[in-house]
């Protein structure tokens, strides 16, 4: 008799797309039978409601019994939560970065298995050749930015809601993931035609092509509209910033332990740099935009920085944080955090398992230089 494991096809991919199909049959059966607490208490609270507010530019989405309204006031927004209403905000909140990690995660097993059977991916160039795409990801989400605020003014946004909730997060990872992916294909299929040496050098020219597009769409806004401007202090502040942090923090490493950075090389500093960016445009637009000439603070969007002004200005007196600020112990964090990643990456990794190595880094650059793109964009055309 045949043994019970011998006789199922254990490929990996066809686990990982028998995996993809149970959980979204178990999503769409759930959200069927148990709608109340599947689709309207988690699906729609935690992903859909905040994407629903954020591309109507209201301060929540409320879903009653008789449909979605979109409330602009946070007095009547809180007093529909008091109620007891299912009610959604703008943003992240624990529950949703919870789960994009867990996409993310499961989204990487897919791609290294794509990679794995176009047999690509195992070369450092692809690290490289993917960072313009993490930038235009920022740059993308802002924008949408820019749209809201074209809504706020009274203007009809370049990308309307729904369609642009494709550029809304968790959305937005699913279009530049089509896009990226896309990219690699045509970049492959050049190198099979002889066209090009190498399929990294057509990924990353498109990358930069879009990236370019994006920043270029944003400041023209900045030139000719009202909602949108371009604080040049501000840029010039984050990059500068993030360039000094990275630069001591480099030098940190290679004076005192450089065996930090044996396994990522030039990888580990571009790491360091793009969780530098994500750090001080925190810094920056959440403390300095007033200094800076540039109006007022942001808001912050994330769980994890709202946390760290909370904390920081709870430990700190008002007198202290009047001169430093309370936000750039997330800028330490976010440099500490890149500096041990960087650590445990070590060059048996690379020689055991090179293409999910790299997708891993690629995965670690992208939660830090995505959103500090956006943020920066953000506060420097001031949406």
């Amino acid at each position: 008799m045949v043994a019970l494991p011998d006789r199922l096809d254990t490929s990996p991919e066809r686990l990982w797309l028998a995996t993809f199909a149970v959980l979204t049959t178990a999503l769409v059966g759930g959200s069927l039978l148990f709608r109340d607490l599947v689709y309207d208490r988690f699906l729609w609270q935690y992903f859909w409601g905040p994407v629903a507010a954020d591309g109507n530019g209201v301060a929540c989405a409320v879903n009653g019994d008789s449909g979605v309204e979109y409330i602009a006031s946070t007095t009547s927004c809180a007093a529909s939560e008091a109620a007891g209403e299912i009610v959604a905000y703008p943003g992240y909140t624990l529950v949703s970065e919870i789960g994009y990690i867990v996409v993310l995660l499961f989204a990487l097993i897919g791609v290294y298995l794509l990679l794995e059977r176009l047999d690509i991916g195992d070369s450092r160039a692809l690290f490289y050749a993917l960072v313009p795409f993490m930038l235009f990801g920022g740059a993308l989400r802002t924008v949408e930015d820019a749209g809201i605020a074209a809504l706020n003014a009274g203007v009809e946004p370049l990308i309307p809601f729904p369609w642009s909730a494709f550029i809304i997060s968790p959305f937005i990872y699913v279009t530049v993931f089509g896009v990226t992916l896309g990219a690699i294909g045509l970049g492959v299929a050049l190198e099979s035609q002889g066209y090009v040496e190498r399929y990294e050098y057509p990924t990353g020219v498109i990358g930069t092509v879009l990236l370019g597009g994006s920043v270029l769409y944003l400041a023209y806004l900045g030139a000719t509209t009202t909602y949108a401007t371009i604080n040049w202090p501000v840029i010039t502040a984050v990059l500068g910033g993030a360039a000094v942090a990275t630069a001591v923090t480099w030098w940190l490493i290679v004076r005192f332990k450089p065996s930090i950075n044996d396994g990522t090389g030039l990888m580990g500093l571009v790491i360091i740099w793009g969780h530098a960016i994500d750090g001080t445009a925190n810094v920056v637009g959440l403390d300095w935009m007033p200094a800076l000439g540039a109006g007022r603070n942001l808001v912050p969007k994330h769980p994890v920085n709202a946390a760290v002004v909370d904390i920081t200005s709870s430990i700190l007196p008002p007198s202290v944080l009047a001169v430093t600020g309370d936000t750039w112990p997330f800028l330490l964090i976010k440099l500490a955090a890149a500096t041990f990643v960087v650590w445990i990456f070590e060059d048996e990794l690379f020689e055991e398992s090179p293409r999910y190595t790299i997708l891993l880094l690629v995965a670690v650059l992208a939660v830090g230089l995505g959103p500090g793109t956006r943020d920066m964009l953000r506060a420097t055309f001031g949406i």
